[in-house]
């Protein structure tokens, strides 16, 4: 790919405007993304155009663009994700059954926990979750388990980063957030009270595939709520799950 001014090659240039869009800004003019992605308005003009004629992006009356089907349909194609999601979708649907509050599906994606799946019942409590959403690994529930069978390698960047509070009871401490990552590994299971939000209380659980952690499972309870019951919930799903993984191999 030919490189720009700055060194950036055609792919960074289309990767940064793609990545311009967000749960919350899912429609964009031209400029707008040329000014986000730090392109030059006539870059990111070609660009725009470039994508909409091959329909990753998408363009309506008004001349703004949205992420097209087309990019859609390109990522699911043999995606691992689509595999793990099928998969977890039935037994998450049991743990929803009896916990009645939030569950949900994540994986390591660049060193932060992105969100697969997310079953909600009508008047579960507070969650900042979405589908395609992020959190950080040192924060949530479902992180914690994500970075307590990541890499060795992977945990010291994480651990020797500066770690931010996302409410006040969010670990910061390296020494103790790996205390209770050791703790993760031993019991098999986390629970984080207060730690995205005060009112909510994660659980998480790994799955495992071919004896690797490639997802962690989890719900989140209000606070206070007694998390024995979704504990067994989560660790029968994720044997559920796992033995449709191995059986698809």
């Amino acid at each position: 790919m030919a490189n720009s001014g700055s060194g950036d090659s055609m792919t960074v240039r289309i990767v940064r405007v793609l990545e311009t869009f967000s749960a919350d800004r899912t429609v964009q003019t031209a400029a707008q993304i040329g000014r986000r992605a730090g392109l030059a308005s006539s870059t990111a003009h070609r660009i725009v155009d470039d994508l909409v004629d091959a329909g990753l992006l998408e363009r309506d009356d008004e001349h703004r663009v949205r992420l097209g089907l087309r990019l859609w349909e390109l990522a699911l194609r043999g995606s691992r994700a689509l595999r793990l999601r099928q998969a977890a979708l039935p037994h998450m649907e049991l743990v929803q059954t009896r916990v009645r509050e939030h569950t949900q599906l994540a994986v390591l994606e660049q060193e932060e926990a992105l969100f697969l799946e997310r079953l909600s019942h009508p008047e579960a409590g507070a969650n900042i979750t979405r589908v395609a959403g992020r959190l950080p690994l040192h924060a949530s529930s479902s992180g914690l388990v994500l970075l307590a069978f990541a890499s060795h390698e992977l945990r010291e960047r994480v651990l020797a980063a500066p770690l931010r509070r996302l409410a006040p009871e969010t670990v910061t401490d390296a020494a103790a957030l790996r205390r209770l990552l050791a703790e993760v590994r031993r019991s098999g299971y986390v629970v984080a009270a207060g730690s995205i939000e005060q009112v909510s209380t994660g659980v998480a659980v790994p799955i495992r595939d071919a004896g690797e952690v490639v997802a962690a499972l989890s719900v989140v309870l209000p606070r206070g709520a007694d998390p024995e019951v979704a504990i067994a919930a989560l660790r029968s799903a994720a044997r559920g799950i796992e033995a449709v993984l191995a059986s698809g191999r």
